[in-house]
């Protein structure tokens, strides 16, 4: 047993050189050699381990906020039997996921910048020292390639750019981010050492290599990238910065009603349809309702923002009957969820389900009116589910039926 661990160890820590035939092992110098003397220089006095310590305790604080924010969003749309997602704060979705977009564009030129400092190491030689050594430049390219994978596929979906991504975003991009956050937590218990004593060295310690000018430069023109990119792309979110909204691909207060929209009518194949419109409810006491037998029941105005998943979000004052009212119209038992089905043809959306806690909400409404004028069909004309603190993925567009749920 002690001699198996033995060499377990003499393989962990020895040189994969060493474990060569010998006539291929005699060979090695001079290839070495070789590729040596036709390998780039990478030196720069901007590089130091000080700046790439610094710029992965920055990735330390923005890649567990981003992960943390995306898989509330991903819970909320996607919920597993243990989640309850409440009906309030109001607002809380709206917060959470402008800071996952916020931050994860924020992201981009630390990423950038952490990957220009330490780049220069994916070249050197030998690339492998040992086992150990190997496993742990293995986790470093699992680290880059699932950071980029998901600064990439987040800002494509953001644009709402689709065709560079054959797959299903949400299930692509949570899972991703479960790979990026391992492989980050790999990386910083490997690091750590290394960082605590880059970080404990003074400033001006002529081994840490770069001249701390140029370390304060590097830094500075990163947070200086962070700050203009954040700047430009928050107003989406924070409405008092959205004239300077040079970067984000919504402006929320521009479309019909003053209220932007992702999926118009036409592309999700609906017409209007006034005569024969009916809604159907299946509960214990089914019902169907036209258009005129909806407008005659009692009615409630709400101010509730629509937040959208690409971090946008615009707050609208919707008119409609109070989901509660139905529910109680077909004789719904108390603590039960609602299916919303929608007329729109196809789509990974077209139905979606109500949570409990919002269906007891007075505030949930099926609504049939926006800023005091009724819905155009672009935001779901006849009807469409508004509630509070929930992704606009959920808020149904041109309901047709809704089925009540234990």
């Amino acid at each position: 047993m002690v001699r198996r661990a033995g060499r377990l160890r003499t393989l962990w820590t020895a040189d994969p050189v060493s474990l060569l035939p010998r006539p291929i092992r005699d060979r090695v110098p001079a290839v070495t050699a070789l590729i040596r003397d036709r390998m780039p220089e990478f030196r720069s006095p901007l590089r130091s381990t000080r700046v790439t310590s610094w710029l992965g305790i920055a990735l330390a604080i923005t890649f567990p906020v981003c992960f943390a924010t995306g898989l509330v969003s991903h819970l909320i749309q996607h919920p597993p039997s243990w989640f309850d997602w409440p009906s309030a704060p109001t607002q809380l979705y709206r917060v959470t996921q402008g800071v996952h977009i916020a931050t994860g564009i924020a992201t981009v030129p630390i990423l950038l910048a952490k990957l220009w400092s330490v780049y220069p190491k994916l070249f050197e030689w030998p690339p492998v020292r040992n086992l150990a050594h190997l496993l742990s430049r293995l986790s470093v390219f699992v680290l880059i390639g699932a950071a980029l994978a998901q600064v990439t596929t987040g800002i494509l979906n953001i644009a709402r750019w689709y065709p560079p991504m054959p797959f299903f975003f949400t299930v692509a991009h949570h899972w991703l981010a479960w790979i990026a956050i391992g492989a980050l937590l790999v990386h910083i218990a490997v690091q750590l050492p290394t960082v605590r004593t880059a970080l404990a060295r003074r400033p001006a310690d002529p081994g840490e290599g770069a001249h701390p000018v140029h370390r304060r430069g590097v830094l500075g023109a990163v947070g200086a990238a962070v700050g203009v990119v954040t700047l430009v792309s928050v107003g989406q979110t924070f409405r008092p910065l959205s004239r300077l909204d040079l970067l984000a691909p919504r402006r929320p207060d521009i479309g019909p009603q003053h209220l932007t929209v992702n999926k118009s009518a036409v592309e999700a194949g609906v017409t209007r349809a006034d005569d024969r419109y009916r809604l159907h409810i299946d509960g214990p006491r089914p019902r169907v309702l036209t258009l005129a037998e909806l407008a005659a029941l009692p009615h409630r105005t709400v101010a509730l923002p629509i937040a959208c998943v690409e971090g946008w979000s615009a707050t609208g004052h919707w008119t409609g009957v109070p989901i509660r009212h139905l529910l109680a119209l077909v004789g719904a038992p108390a603590g039960s969820r609602l299916r919303v089905e929608s007329a729109q043809r196809g789509g990974l959306y077209r139905a979606a389900t109500l949570p409990a806690a919002h269906c007891r909400d007075p505030r949930s409404l099926l609504a049939l009116r926006l800023n005091g004028a009724e819905l155009d069909l672009d935001h779901g004309y006849p009807c469409r589910v508004i509630a509070p603190n929930l992704p606009g993925v959920l808020q149904t567009k041109w309901v047709d039926r809704l089925v009540v749920l234990p």
